[in-house]
C-alpha cells in the first residue's frame, strides 16, 4: 500500500511540475516561450511532460494486462474446466485496458500539439 501511495505522490508532483508550461497561457499566446518557473525552455518542458505521461500510461497498462494474464493462467491451472469462461473474461478485460490506454495516449500528444500551435499562432 505504501508503494501505491508513493507512486501516486510522485505522479502528482510530476504532473504539476511538468504540466505548468502547458497551462500558462495569456492573451492567446503561451507565456512560456522562453522558459517557465521550473523548466528552462517551456516548449521542451511540455514535450518532456507529454513523454513522461505517455510512458506512465503504457507502464500502467502493461502492468494491468500482465496481472490479468497471470491471474487467468493461474485460475485455469486450478480449474481447467472453467478455462473457456476465464479466457473470455481475461480477453475482455485486456481489451478494455488497451482501449483506455490508446485513449489516454492521445491526451498528452494533443496537449503538445495545442501548445505548439499556440506558439506559432495557428
Amino acid at each position: 500500500m505504501q508503494k501505491v501511495i508513493l507512486m501516486a505522490a510522485v505522479m502528482a508532483v510530476a504532473t504539476f511540475v511538468l504540466a505548468s508550461p502547458a497551462e500558462a497561457a495569456t492573451t492567446g499566446t503561451v507565456a512560456v516561450e522562453s522558459g517557465s518557473w521550473f523548466i528552462p525552455g517551456g516548449a521542451a518542458g511540455v514535450a518532456l511532460g507529454a513523454g513522461i505521461g505517455a510512458g506512465l500510461v503504457v507502464m500502467g497498462a502493461a502492468k494491468g494486462i500482465g496481472r490479468i494474464g497471470g491471474a487467468a493462467v493461474e485460475s485455469i491451472a486450478r480449474q481447467p474446466e472453467a478455462g473457456g469462461r476465464i479466457f473470455t473474461s481475461m480477453l475482455l478485460a485486456a481489451a478494455l485496458i488497451e482501449g483506455f490506454t490508446f485513449f489516454a495516449l492521445v491526451i498528452p500528444f494533443q496537449s503538445v500539439g495545442k501548445f505548439f500551435s499556440s506558439l506559432t499562432g495557428g
